[in-house]
């Protein structure tokens, strides 16, 4: 196990991706402080909109183009067999190579989350509950998203991979709109297969309450909980068919 971290850990440090990501990041939040000094604006909505919609958007790409590669070079570059000819199992490859991805993107979402809740507490910035809710739901996703990219690329390429990812990440966040006009036709067929085709899909659009913090604050405490549960249940359905398809695939030398 420890192997499998510490060659995680130095695929992570070798991607030039992942720091050009950390710049930009470094250097929006440089740009968004000059900003809030300019805006005739409320600084309160500009500052949870931006920080909120940065965090995951950065890390939405670092999913994506760095997280992805790393699966699929160990497939691709053969070095897979140098750890599968060790003892251990296909299945706890996969689970501790997913726990360690997943602590690394825990451990920069926490950073700057806790960057953003200082920059908010000495801005005078309220920091409510739906905050603190969208920071967890937010991780969620990034959870959820890199859970994808590993089950695709287990048997598909990594620019496919990106692509299916990124299709299914905006379809996501559409089902109310796509239900909306569904529901105008009055076909209960169309309506149920839409709301069947939702279920097989993250549910992105649940977890997104960053754009309605400012708009909507009548949450029961319920649908915290509920979208909760069903992340991580679908969390731990796409690992658990990522298993299932990794323990079946056949390595050529």
């Amino acid at each position: 196990m420890f192997n499998i971290a510490l060659n995680t850990f130095r695929e992570i440090t070798r991607n030039k991706f992942l720091y050009a990501i950390i710049f930009f990041a470094f250097v929006f939040i440089v740009f968004s402080i000059s900003l809030w000094k300019l805006t005739i604006w409320d600084d309160s909505k500009i500052i949870t909109d931006f920080w909120l919609g940065m965090i995951e958007i950065f890390w939405f790409l670092s999913v994506l183009f760095v997280w992805s590669q790393l699966l699929f070079k160990e497939i691709e570059w053969k070095t897979i067999f140098l750890i599968l000819s060790k003892p251990i199992n296909r299945w706890e490859f996969i689970i501790w190579k997913f726990l360690w991805f997943s602590f690394c993107v825990f451990l920069v979402v926490l950073l700057q989350s806790l960057l953003f809740l200082v920059v908010m507490f000495f801005k005078d910035v309220e920091i409510t509950g739906l905050v603190l809710w969208s920071l967890l739901f937010t991780f969620f996703k990034l959870e959820i998203l890199l859970s994808l990219v590993f089950f695709f690329s287990t048997f598909i390429w990594n620019m496919l991979t990106i692509f299916i990812s990124v299709m299914i990440y905006f379809i996501s966040h559409s089902f109310s709109v796509l239900l909306d006009l569904v529901s105008r036709t009055e076909n209960v067929i169309a309506i149920n297969t839409v709301k069947f085709i939702q279920l097989l899909f993250p549910p992105f659009e649940a977890l997104n309450i960053k754009d309605v913090i400012w708009s909507f604050t009548d949450f029961k405490i319920l649908y915290f909980i509920a979208n909760t549960w069903y992340s991580l249940m679908y969390l731990s359905l796409i690992i658990i068919f990522t298993v299932v398809i990794f323990n079946k695939k056949k390595f050529e030398n």
